[in-house]
């Protein structure tokens, strides 16, 4: 089912629907301040399997985790490094995902992690009131594996179809870069995985003398 999230009906039944699908272990496509994302329960080992075999993707490459806020960080991150919030108070919400060490207790299966978890707060109202209300969610891009994220709705239906259950349709991505992603796992360093929105020199005037950037 698809919703057009800027039609108030569509958008409080779409919310719904995504709630009840999320509680049933099931799959949805939101929009993000990036590109769309396919999403699952985090919590859920079914659900995350799910979401990766609708990819094409194998457990080696684990979902990252949306959350709603700095709190969420606090109480799934162990211990993560000072300027894990020097960088989230700067570019949350936004297009940054910071891959931290997770709390050892938590019940979840995302994949071969190796006790690690890639968490973001995204800058889009629609989604940052679904994870409000239904907590982390596992998202990934909504697209198979090797082929381009979708930028807009029917991008996602094409690449899912019925394996998804319910289409949050927020418009056209603003950005069709997807989010920068960094590994702060490392005590005084900062690596940069993946470039995206955010360049390494913007990392770079945040992080100042607190740690080493590192660049493929």
């Amino acid at each position: 089912m698809k919703f057009d999230c800027a039609i108030t009906t569509d958008l409080l039944e779409g919310m719904r629907q995504a709630k009840q699908n999320i509680g049933r272990a099931g799959l949805i496509v939101l929009p993000t301040d990036t590109v769309y994302g396919i999403g699952a329960d985090a919590f859920s080992a079914f659900a995350v399997n799910a979401l990766l075999e609708a990819k094409g993707r194998g457990r080696q490459s684990p979902p990252p985790v949306l959350i709603p806020s700095l709190d969420t960080l606090r109480a799934l991150a162990d211990n993560p490094p000072a300027i894990t919030f020097k960088l989230a108070e700067k570019f949350w919400p936004g297009a940054l995902t910071l891959i931290v060490r997770a709390q050892p207790s938590l019940s979840w299966d995302l994949g071969e992690t190796k006790g690690t978890v890639a968490l973001r707060i995204p800058n889009n109202d629609v989604t940052l009131a679904l994870l409000r209300d239904v907590g982390p969610l596992a998202v990934s891009s909504a697209n198979l594996t090797g082929q381009p994220a979708a930028v807009n709705i029917d991008e996602a239906q094409a690449y899912f179809g019925k394996k998804v259950g319910v289409y949050l349709d927020g418009g056209p991505s603003k950005d069709s870069k997807p989010s920068t992603i960094l590994d702060l796992t490392e005590a005084g360093f900062v690596k940069v995985v993946r470039v995206g929105v955010l360049s390494v020199a913007q990392i770079k005037k945040v992080v100042g003398s607190n740690a080493v950037v590192v660049t493929n």
